[in-house]
């Protein structure tokens, strides 16, 4: 039976979200809909949402799950009235932490994911900016201010996982794909001249083959680049390079781009320049 969830947040919702995705992925045989709603920081907007999580009741002939992180009182109220399971993140929470600190919460909205302090948010850009410039191997005489540089085939995850851990960690990370111009005379895959003096800073990725090729597809279907066969080999050399040199990697098929940023700070080291928002 269908059932739809509301995270709700009278901030940006990205909290509310994040906690209730994690809580309701334990329930994989659940057929559950999400729906993010965050701004609801008005009596007015407050009530057309009661009156669509009622509607929501009626259809599904379930009551739906409410999980938010609504500060203003009023407001929590309003959706409080409305029909549904709820999760009041903060009610559960903030109280106990007030009598273990013996001190009271300040109640602001969007805490978590305001600018806050200045040094910190430029960080976070800088380093997006940093990632953004040295994609895909664009700029290899930068890569002495690189914290880590991502190796790897093309479409592998190279890009998304540098930008996260970027924008997540403060991380600078440069990333270069293999081509065949790295390849020598004979067909191996070399170790790329502008990657031999900081090999100490290189991490690999690799993919299933099947996967690559699907992915591929989508962007040059029916082309050489997407065959089974050429991803077949490219993962193959790549695989090769990095057991040569001793370069650690990550298979990307089955995992996500936070596994893969986390599981890449533990091995390596990586000293985060920010905290995780």
């Amino acid at each position: 039976m269908a059932r739809t969830a509301f995270f709700i947040s009278d901030g940006t919702g990205i909290t509310a979200e994040t906690l209730g995705r994690s809580l309701l992925a334990q329930f994989e045989n659940s057929n559950i809909q999400m729906i993010t709603k965050p701004y609801i920081d008005s009596r007015e907007k407050a009530q057309n949402l009661a009156a669509v999580i009622e509607a929501t009741a009626v259809r599904d002939g379930e009551r739906p799950i409410i999980i938010d992180t609504i500060v203003d009182q009023t407001i929590r109220e309003i959706i409080t009235r409305a029909p549904g399971f709820k999760v009041d993140i903060f009610t559960t929470f903030l109280a106990p932490l007030e009598e273990e600190l013996n001190t009271h919460s300040s109640y602001s909205v969007g805490r978590t994911h305001a600018i806050g302090q200045d040094d910190v948010y430029m960080q976070r850009i800088d380093s997006v900016q940093f990632a953004l410039d040295n994609d895909d191997g664009a700029r290899v005489h930068q890569y002495d201010k690189a914290d880590i540089i991502l190796v790897g085939v093309s479409r592998c995850g190279k890009t998304p996982t540098s930008l996260y851990l970027a924008l997540q960690f403060g991380i600078r990370a440069a990333n270069y794909p293999f081509t065949e111009d790295d390849l020598d005379e004979d067909g191996i895959l070399k170790m790329p001249k502008a990657l031999v003096p900081y090999r100490h800073k290189l991490f690999g990725l690799t993919i299933d083959p099947r996967r690559l090729a699907a992915i591929r597809t989508e962007r040059r279907p029916n082309s050489r680049y997407c065959s089974i066969d050429q991803c077949l080999q490219e993962i193959h050399q790549a695989e090769s390079l990095f057991k040569r040199f001793h370069i650690p990697y990550i298979d990307t098929t089955r995992f996500s781009i936070e596994e893969i940023s986390t599981r890449m700070i533990a091995e390596t080291g990586l000293q985060r320049r920010i905290r995780p928002r």
